[in-house]
């Protein structure tokens, strides 16, 4: 897909995001368009930079990596006048990627245990870094990943409320709906999270929870009626994946 093209969805996507909002009453301004740029050349990425578009999630942290420090290579050279993009790493994360997905993001959304929270803690110490966390919730059946347990969930935020860990910053829930054409199914699974959300916000008030990540290209509107306050939207964007 040419750069024009991914210019052209961009616009097309935030207009969808802004006629969404109006219709569910919510705030012009209240959803933001998270770019899903994994599978695709850092290239694509300058495109949706170019436009305006300052918000980006990778799955892989390796791939993450190379291409964001390509980009922020260019800019910080000179070589390119492009605004700073923002990196979230929204895929599933092992303990071992923690330190690299650390020192390249701003945010993790894909905390789905606790025993992440202490490795993320740890590396950000190393760097003297604050990082920004979404905690996963497992809201569909044919999801892999996320807190099952609502207990374990409360556990996780309660430890984020504390001086445990100095570096983190929880600033909200994340979660995948399930694959499936059936809204009934769908729109169960956003509401789940933001009845979580909002029981979370009452029982640790000093927590600066504030955002709902969740819908994607084939249900965004959906979320959006359902409270997100961030999509993640990936094909609609940038096409199907260029490389593997």
């Amino acid at each position: 897909m040419n750069q024009e093209q991914i210019k052209e969805n961009i616009l097309k996507i935030k207009e969808s995001i802004q006629d969404a909002e109006k219709k569910a009453g919510r705030e012009a301004g209240s959803v933001r368009l998270c770019a899903v740029s994994k599978f695709h050349p850092a290239e694509a990425v300058e495109a949706a930079l170019s436009s305006g578009q300052i918000l980006f999630g990778e799955n892989r942290v390796q791939e993450a990596c190379r291409k964001f420090q390509t980009i922020r290579g260019r800019i910080s050279s000179g070589e390119s006048n492009l605004p700073e993009p923002e990196l979230h790493i929204i895929g599933a994360l092992q303990s071992n990627k923690v330190k690299k997905a650390v020192e390249a993001s701003s945010c993790i959304q894909s905390v789905d245990r606790i025993p992440l929270l202490y490795e993320i803690e740890k590396h950000a110490s190393s760097f003297d870094k604050n990082i920004s966390v979404f905690l996963e919730l497992h809201t569909a059946e044919d999801s892999k990943s996320g807190f099952a347990d609502s207990d374990e969930l409360k556990r996780a935020a309660e430890l984020c409320s504390t001086e445990i860990f100095p570096h983190i910053i929880l600033k909200g829930l994340m979660t995948m709906a399930p694959f499936t054409e059936e809204e009934k199914a769908v729109r169960k699974s956003f509401a789940a999270l933001r009845e979580a959300f909002t029981a979370l916000k009452t029982m640790f008030p000093e927590l600066p929870l504030s955002d709902l990540s969740m819908g994607m290209s084939g249900d965004y509107k959906i979320a959006i009626e359902e409270g997100s306050t961030m999509v993640r939207i990936g094909t609609a964007i940038f096409g199907e994946r260029e490389y593997k």
